[in-house]
């Protein structure tokens, strides 16, 4: 079937959560060794903050130097409460189809009235491991920024980068998230913030000497968009939603969750950015833990270790877990303690990890690669595909586009939804493949594989 069908319900909200729906994923937990289902509401908004709020954070400061305070600000906001919005909308999207898992089961729905729905499955499923991969490799360069700068670089970088690696494969392991990662979760929620909190101090102890700080900063329209992109991308992490809320136990308690998410993680960037910024002032690099004195940033980097090292465990996790997912639904392999099911999942998380490692020291513009795959995929994912699935669930769940058009305040706003989710790809794109061609022009750009 193209779409799940069931009754009408009352269009203001058509998301009608079942704790135990035959159509889930994961059933009947009691009867099975590995155990899914098993997050609260509060696991869940601890898992969706560590996966979100992690080194996007450590950019805002500079966005904000570039466009000004009062734009920078402005734009951190927005983006919160677009992003609160799309929670929504995508959370409803599962609740009305509980045999979702991920963004390519979302894309055969989604794209099956147009005849298209196995293409819609394969694109998304391969944006989705593209984007979860190559944030592990940003993880893992983050952790060997910071390793170099609590050993004053003592060996190699790719050395640094290896054993980062290997430490993140490792916390990756457990199959389900109930197993170990939402423990983690809450240690990498209390280590950014602790994190942050250090380096706003170390900031406001010895503020850059002469810093500029300004309300607005003139920019032409390339400058202005590649700075905006960090935030609107330090929220893009709705394409794991899904998963997520297929492992907890009641899954319209996923609402709350996201609530927590947005608030805290809008609330801490607007601090975090301009009390950095007022400080570092227009000069702040990115990240911006480089712009404080050597003892501060060592302290800050220290205590940032474990939300960088959990962030790339879950991003490991998620990939792996999208095709182990695949391959064995409906299999005891996914459920059951396995010789086949143990093996493939180890593999998988191997060549996740494998596959991070080669492009984060084997790629010399990876950082610009993380950039173009965030905003050709995350663009959609966060923000733009929202409006089309409330769309869907309106249309087939109503009466058609009459019900569409009953609610015309909503299909403005999905409409809206959808060309800035198009203009942020676009857009981005743009910016991002400029500023790497120039980089390359400058000769910024290192080598493959060197320390």
């Amino acid at each position: 079937m193209p779409f799940s069908k069931k009754p009408k319900a009352g269009m203001d909200t058509i998301a009608t959560a079942l704790t135990c729906d035959q159509r889930e994923v994961f059933v009947d937990d009691k009867n099975h060794s590995i155990k899914y289902r098993t997050l609260s509401w509060q696991s869940a908004a601890f898992i969706m903050i560590t996966e979100i709020v992690t080194g996007g954070t450590l950019t805002l400061p500079q966005a904000i130097a570039v466009v000004g305070l009062v734009p920078g600000t402005i734009i951190i906001i927005f983006c919160g409460v677009w992003a609160l919005f799309t929670s929504y909308l995508l959370i409803d999207f599962k609740l009305n189809h509980p045999e979702v898992h991920n963004m390519g089961d979302a894309g055969y729905i989604l794209f099956s009235p147009l005849g298209i729905g196995s293409v819609g499955r394969e694109v998304l499923s391969a944006g989705t491991i593209l984007f979860a991969i190559t944030g592990v490799g940003s993880m893992s360069l983050l952790g060997q920024l910071a390793l170099q700068t609590l050993s004053q670089g003592g060996m190699c970088a790719m050395s640094y980068l290896g054993i980062w690696t290997c430490i993140t494969f490792l916390v990756a392991i457990p199959r389900t998230f109930g197993a170990g990662l939402q423990g983690f979760s809450v240690v990498a929620c209390i280590s950014v913030l602790v994190a942050t909190l250090v380096a706003m101090i170390g900031s406001g102890v010895e503020p850059t000497p002469g810093r500029v700080v300004v309300a607005t900063a003139p920019n032409t329209f390339y400058t202005a968009f590649l700075a905006i992109t960090n935030p609107v991308l330090a929220y893009a992490g709705h394409f794991l939603f899904f998963t997520i809320i297929s492992e907890m136990k009641v899954p319209r308690d996923a609402k709350k969750s996201a609530w927590a998410l947005q608030v805290f993680s809008t609330t801490w960037y607007v601090i975090f950015a301009v009390v950095s910024y007022c400080y570092l002032g227009a000069g702040v690099q990115s990240p911006s833990f480089l712009s404080l004195s050597k003892v501060w940033a060592k302290a800050a980097w220290g205590l940032f270790l474990p939300n960088i090292l959990v962030a790339g465990a879950l991003y490991n996790h998620f990939s792996a877990k999208l095709i182990f997912v695949r391959m064995f639904r409906g299999s005891k392999h996914l459920t059951e303690n396995t010789l086949v099911g143990w093996t493939i999942w180890i593999l998988l998380l191997a060549i996740a990890n494998a596959c991070g490692f080669v492009l984060a020291t084997g790629v010399p513009f990876f950082s610009y690669l993380g950039g173009i795959v965030a905003s050709a995929f995350a663009s959609w994912y966060t923000y733009g595909l929202a409006g089309a699935f409330w769309w869907h669930d309106t249309h087939y769940f109503g009466d058609g586009w009459r019900s569409v058009r009953q609610r015309w305040p909503m299909f403005l706003l999905c409409f809206a939804t959808l060309v800035l989710g198009g203009f942020i790809c676009v857009g981005g794109l743009y910016a991002i493949i400029k500023s790497l061609i120039e980089a390359y022009a400058s000769g910024a750009v290192g080598h493959p594989f060197t320390c």
